[in-house]
């Protein structure tokens, strides 16, 4: 009878068959009611399956009870018994004919195309015949039906698949030829098909059977050679079947199949690291070097990375300490595979590799590494120092080795400089280490070397780490670096080019832009060179084509717009001597752009870097704004006609009193940018404030109507909001612009009747006027005056005279 295809199908039957003999009573056990394969006898003369009537005597004697015969209850004097040697004998030659029997059925029904339950019965026999009797598996071999059962795979019919895959699995248990004529042809492939198109019991079946070839030695290599076997195989092991023995089959498999170094590298390329790993932990010197040169070109996600680190960290270290220059380089290399993310760097740090890596970077001498290898090692430290961990990376700027680096990046070529640039970059990120090369870049007068590699073509890596190495120690060595760069044509040109190129926003776009950022904003010598080059035409194209969304760059571009809008104002600095400027911002509309960079919410540097530009516009529009021409006097005719009034002219400035406009004259009032400066006013970036305050009190300026000034300022709402800045006093150099905004504002009398009610703000200007420098407290004591808090002498003593 046959039963599902899944395997409840019981492999025994006592069903006769055609060529089968009979089974004889007398060879069915009483208690297990099954053919017997050592018969032994009672006292009695009762014959029993040996196993079966142990058992039996152990559980009477379990239970208190005298031995028995099972069948009669007769009690015995004795659990001895005798083998019946003839029985076992004949039992044997009629197993024997029988299965030579069902073997010859079994060949003649294993073929595609016969009816599935002749198929699913001869497999059974198979199975049968291979578990009662393990010396028929010469029989097996004898019928070729091994060949026949492997072509059982190819049947459209999962059942027949599943069972000619358990069948196999009998024939071959512990049989090194059955094992070796399964692994002929493509039978191994086929099998490494079935884990990943059977459905589970087909797939358990296979990986069974895949597991039971890989306890051959010699078929490990033709397992491993199959296209996909070793990815599969993992694969299996870490999905998250329901079927553990599936899990479990593919592990063991893949254990055994570690015997093979090839394989094992193979594995590791699929994700399964830690044969590999454990290679290189207790394998011979030979095996380490294979492991770890293999492990150096390995491409790894940054979870084994760590894992890595954490397994063989120190090993690697110890093999990049050794006498031997092959294991010297293959664990450098592996090294510098694993040093490039935080987590296993931080690892690497905390075994040790800082001091030989270092060791190995500057020592000259016998043994020394050759320059490729001095690469690896910087390419190493690099990686360690850009890390985000928080070492002490000032143990790395001590005893020198600044100047070491240094004189290493002016002796070698462009592949080592660019990595040993790589490590001055991590070394100027950190404020505790920046001022150790600060100071020996100062000393040796290494930055005009340093400024050299901007204008490097033919390395982008290296162009890319002097910008940011520059960049990094622009706010420390602005003017060094601005007289570098004035020093030696084109370098400056080159930069300019950099921020131009028509590509996304890059880091080195965002980077070079923050250089030029840095440099001192008045050095005029610097700015004309900027506007010789065209720089401010470029860049306002940039900032233009950022805020109208043609020019994209996900991660840097927030750093690079608030470079070109620092770099742009700087041409607000050169009015006085540079007539150039002054034709560009108009050109350029340049007044307009700063106001609408106000608006830059959560970018507080822009905002703030617009507000001082415009203060600086807006200075200079007391020299730009132009008092019309009045018409010339008429005729007079009478003398009534003489006695007329003077000509009225119209559209005036009101702060101003000439003709302006925010693209001629750059006038905030024109262009509408004090409400937008009030409204920062409210900012809680301090820096913000004080420079959107600079740039309102540039209304206030001597030699403009302070009166028209602070009705501008009340018209938008400012005047409160000024009074609150200086009561908050938030920041010494708040305060003091603060105090110095107000006093103009209390200038006007009815303005100061009403703020001296107000005794938040009374105490503001005490605390400045008592607490403030020299010109803080001049001003309070005016503004004092101007609210009556402070008796005006200067009134009082000419009316006493």
């Amino acid at each position: 009878m046959v039963g599902s295809w899944d395997g409840s199908q019981s492999d025994d039957s006592s069903h006769f068959e055609r060529g089968v003999d009979h089974i004889y009573e007398a060879f069915i056990c009483p208690l297990t009611k099954e053919v017997m394969h050592d018969p032994v006898t009672l006292e009695n003369g009762r014959t029993f399956e040996r196993e079966a009537i142990e058992k039996y005597f152990k559980q009477c004697s379990d239970s208190g009870k005298p031995p028995s015969c099972p069948l009669t209850s007769q009690t015995l004097s004795s659990t001895d018994v005798s083998p019946s040697i003839a029985l076992r004998n004949t039992i044997q030659e009629w197993r024997s004919r029988n299965d030579a029997a069902k073997l010859d059925i079994a060949r003649q029904a294993l073929f595609i195309g016969n009816d599935e339950n002749d198929v699913l019965q001869a497999l059974m026999h198979v199975r049968q015949i291979c578990r009662s009797i393990r010396s028929n598996r010469q029989g097996v071999r004898n019928f070729q039906l091994i060949r026949m059962i492997i072509d059982m795979l190819k049947s459209n019919s999962h059942k027949v698949r599943y069972k000619a895959l358990q069948t196999l699995q009998v024939v071959v248990e512990g049989d090194e030829e059955s094992k070796e004529i399964l692994a002929e042809g493509d039978t191994v492939r086929t099998l490494v098909k079935f884990l990943s198109h059977e459905p589970s019991k087909g797939k358990e079946a296979a990986v069974s059977l895949l597991f039971e070839l890989s306890k051959s030695e010699t078929l490990c290599e033709k397992i491993g050679s199959v296209n996909g076997a070793l990815i599969l195989l993992v694969g299996l092991t870490s999905s998250n079947s329901v079927n553990v023995s599936i899990v479990e089959k593919a592990d063991r498999t893949l254990e055994n199949l570690e015997r093979s170094e090839e394989i094992v590298k193979q594995m590791a390329s699929y994700g399964r690291l830690q044969p590999l790993l454990g290679k290189i932990l207790e394998g011979s010197l030979e095996t380490k070097l294979s492991m770890a040169t293999f492990l150096g070109d390995l491409a790894l996600n940054n979870d084994m990375k760590v894992l890595v680190a954490q397994t063989v960290g120190s090993s690697l270290v110890d093999l990049m300490r050794s006498g031997d220059m092959p294991q010297r380089e293959a664990a450098l290399k592996a090294l510098n595979n694993i040093s490039s993310f935080d987590g296993s760097a931080k690892v690497l740090i905390d075994i040790g590799i800082l001091p030989p890596l270092i060791k190995d970077l500057f020592y000259i001498g016998p043994n020394n590494l050759p320059i490729r290898l001095k690469e690896v090692s910087a390419t190493i430290l690099a990686n360690i120092v850009n890390i985000g961990y928080d070492f002490d990376k000032a143990t790395l700027v001590s005893e020198n080795r600044v100047e070491n680096l240094l004189y290493l990046i002016s002796n070698t070529g462009p592949a080592i400089q660019c990595k040993l640039l790589e490590v001055l970059v991590g070394l100027t990120s950190c404020p505790k280490a920046v001022i150790h090369v600060v100071s020996a870049i100062k000393t040796s007068g290494a930055i005009i070397s340093l400024v050299q590699f901007v204008e490097v073509r033919e390395n982008n890596d290296l162009r890319l780490a002097s910008i940011k190495l520059l960049h990094n120690l622009s706010p420390f060595m602005s003017e060094e670096l601005a007289g570098a760069l004035r020093a030696t044509a084109g370098q400056l040109g080159s930069i300019v080019a950099i921020i131009s190129e028509k590509t996304p926003i890059s880091e080195e776009q965002a980077a070079a832009a923050g250089l030029l950022a840095e440099l001192p904003e008045r050095d005029l010598g610097l700015t004309r060179e900027l506007l010789g080059v065209g720089a401010f035409e470029k860049i306002i194209s940039k900032v233009n084509g950022i805020r109208h969304g043609e020019i994209k760059g996900m991660r840097f571009t927030m750093n690079f717009l608030e470079g070109l809008v620092r770099i742009l104002s700087r041409i607000t600095f050169a009015f006085n001597n540079e007539p150039r400027a002054v034709a560009f911002c108009r050109e350029y509309n340049v007044a307009s752009l700063f106001i609408h960079l106000l608006q830059s919410n959560g970018q507080d540097n822009i905002q703030m870097v617009s507000a001082m530009a415009l203060e600086n516009l807006s200075l200079e529009s007391v020299n730009l704004s132009r008092t019309p021409d009045l018409p010339p006097p008429s005729y007079c005719g009478s003398i009534f006609s003489c006695m007329s009034k003077p000509p009225v002219v119209t559209g005036l400035c009101r702060i101003h009193q000439g003709i302006c406009s925010l693209r001629e004259t750059f006038c905030l009032v024109e262009g509408e940018a004090v409400e937008k400066l009030v409204g920062l006013l409210d900012h809680e970036n301090d820096k913000v404030v004080e420079a959107s305050l600079a740039a309102l009190s540039s209304l206030l300026e001597d030699g403009l109507e302070v009166e028209k000034g602070v009705q501008i300022l009340d018209e938008a709402d400012g005047i409160r909001h000024i009074l609150n800045v200086l009561t908050e006093t938030r920041t010494e150099r708040l305060t003091r612009r603060a105090v110095w905004v107000v006093e103009r504002i209390l200038r006007i009398e009815f303005i100061a009747i009403e703020v001296a009610k107000e005794p938040n703000v009374s105490a503001a200007l005490v605390d400045a006027f008592q607490n403030g420098d020299f010109r803080t407290r001049q001003i309070a004591e005016n503004a004092l005056k101007h609210i009556d808090k402070i008796p005006n002498f200067s009134a009082i003593l000419p009316n006493m005279a």
